[in-house]
């Protein structure tokens, strides 16, 4: 056994043991967060029973079956539930009941020794609102301007028929409202700081004074227009209703222009439900949020994170890599090179909201509300740069990887062999000419590491960004048609802090709690695609200078 211990196999066990605990715990944490989270896009089958009140009447229930738990029956008979039979634990059973507008809650819970039998009809419908979440119910007939149209089993068919049509109003509603009418907007902001910088450079003359009004006059008149068309086009969609039965009895008539979906869970086939998993799949990845962000896609937020990952990139490889050049290579080693390694080491273990509050007073407040002095007078006291944005986002995020692309530079620089910059200077190459032509070129594979590092570690933070940039919703993104066309100024979505909005500020944590699984599982997804671009890259270098190394 002693020479065993001292072959240290152990020693090699418990590696390869630990690297497999390792393995297995992050692909639970992935398996489970895709579990819950790729699981909400699945069509849900609508359940309908009945449900015996406390004051022991018969009242009918209608929703989806989301989870069921094991409760004491002592806790039942202290909430006031009348269950018969002395079994010390039951099932209770959690109901996704939608029509928040109607009963005024989306879920509640059921002890099941009070549900009748649990039934789900092909009729039941599940209407996906942009507003108020889901409804569900029994379709009962479609109108156009209050007039009944289809009733009965030809409702279904009617209904598919104008939600179509409903659908096309809307996008086409959508486009006026944030392109035409967007682009106008931009136009008029556009003369109102051409005459404020004609008044503060004090050539605001009467000719530019009419110049600007007539302008202003087109803009008005194509503004006019398009409220116009717009107008009509709310009315058009508003002709068509439907009426559904609730689980109370009532009828609710709802309009077709507040429908994002409508479907019928229980009589869809395999191959429909199929279908509709990947359509949902694909709006949640390119659609815009709804309803405080428990609802429809989380594009801006991905757009959003990996632009910023890419600036930050772009930023954060140039000075890191300078800064370990200069340290390694023309740095006198000494006890100050030695005192600035140590402290470039202490600044990997700062608190990133550290980082955060530095960014926001420095960078924000500092430079942007000089910059803004200098460059965009005209727009004051509005900030430009003088708030939080993106680029500071950007900047603040390269501060705080900064350390991680240093340390790893100047660890490749080291392993470059003494023998090839001898070589190098031999054969008449100056200093510069070796680091360039020969030592960086070997030491990129190392820099690469430092780039999967830094990308890792920026695109999940999340404290620094509550205070340089990002938002709960950002109204457009930071690159558009407009010139300059990249906008750096402007706020912006992340993945990262969506997912504390979601999970920690919803005013509906259980119909939210699906969207934080799905949403960390596509963070995962999007580091994991940008480092294996900068892997991929890195194996490829380390492959050409594999010879230059053994030397």
């Amino acid at each position: 056994m002693r020479d065993w211990f001292k072959s240290g196999s152990p020693w090699i066990w418990l590696t390869a043991g630990a690297v497999a605990l390792s393995v297995l715990a992050v692909a639970g944490v992935l398996a489970l967060t895709a579990l819950r989270g790729l699981g909400h896009f699945w069509p849900k089958a609508v359940a309908e029973t009945s449900y015996k009140e406390k004051d022991g009447q018969i009242s009918r229930l209608i929703g989806e079956v989301r989870e069921r738990e094991e409760v004491s029956m002592r806790r039942l008979v202290e909430a006031g539930f009348k269950i018969e039979g002395n079994q010390p634990f039951v099932d209770r059973l959690l109901f996704k009941l939608g029509n928040r507008d109607v009963t005024g809650v989306d879920f509640r819970w059921f002890p099941e020794p009070l549900l009748g039998t649990i039934a789900y009809p092909a009729d039941l419908i599940t209407i996906e609102r942009r507003e108020w979440g889901n409804f569900y119910g029994h379709l009962k007939a479609v109108k156009e301007n209050g007039q009944v149209v289809a009733s009965g089993e030809a409702a279904w068919p009617e209904l598919l028929t104008r939600f179509t049509r409903a659908e096309s109003l809307f996008q086409q509603i959508y486009k006026i409202e944030k392109n035409q009418i967007g682009d106008v907007n931009h136009k008029i902001e556009g003369l109102r700081l051409e005459q404020r910088r004609a008044e503060l450079a004090g050539r605001y003359t009467e000719a530019l004074k009419a110049d600007l009004a007539a302008r202003k006059a087109v803009y008005d008149e194509q503004f006019s227009v398009l409220q116009t068309k717009l107008q009509g086009l709310r009315t058009d969609i508003g002709r068509d209703t439907i009426v559904a039965e609730v689980m109370d009895g009532k009828q609710v008539e709802i309009k077709l222009g507040v429908v994002a979906d409508v479907y019928r869970p229980n009589a869809m086939s395999l191959v429909e439900k199929v279908g509709f998993y990947a359509r949902k799949l694909a709006d949640f990845t390119t659609d815009e949020p709804r309803e405080a962000n428990t609802e429809g896609g989380i594009f801006p937020a991905i757009f959003g994170t990996v632009m910023m990952v890419l600036m930050m990139s772009v930023i954060v490889m140039p000075f890191g890599v300078i800064a370990a050049i200069y340290l390694r290579e023309y740095a006198k080693q000494g006890p100050l090179t030695q005192l600035i390694r140590i402290s470039v080491n202490n600044l990997a273990g700062v608190p990133s909201i550290v980082y955060g509050v530095f960014g926001l007073g420095f960078f924000v407040y500092f430079l942007g509300g000089n910059i803004d002095q200098l460059f965009f007078p005209e727009a004051l006291p509005a900030p430009t740069f003088g708030s939080p944005g993106i680029l500071w986002a950007s900047l603040t995020l390269a501060i705080l990887t900064l350390p991680v692309v240093i340390v790893s530079t100047e660890e490749g620089l080291a392993r470059v062999p003494r023998s090839v910059r001898e070589g190098s200077l031999a054969l008449g190459a100056t200093k510069a000419e070796t680091l360039w032509r020969t030592v960086l070129p070997m030491a990129s594979p190392a820099m690469m590491t430092g780039l999967i590092l830094a990308v890792a570690r920026a695109a999940g933070e999340v404290a620094p960004l509550m205070l340089v940039g990002v938002v709960k919703l950002a109204p457009t993104l930071p690159l558009d048609s407009y010139f300059p066309y990249i906008h750096l100024e402007r706020k912006f979505m992340h993945l990262g802090f969506h997912i504390y909005d979601v999970g920690f500020q919803s005013p509906n944590v259980e119909a939210a709690r699906p969207l934080v699984y799905a949403t960390a599982l596509l963070l995962v997804i999007v580091i994991l695609v940008l480092n294996l671009f900068a892997i991929r890259l890195r194996n490829r270098l380390r492959e050409k200078f594999r010879g230059l190394e053994s030397v």
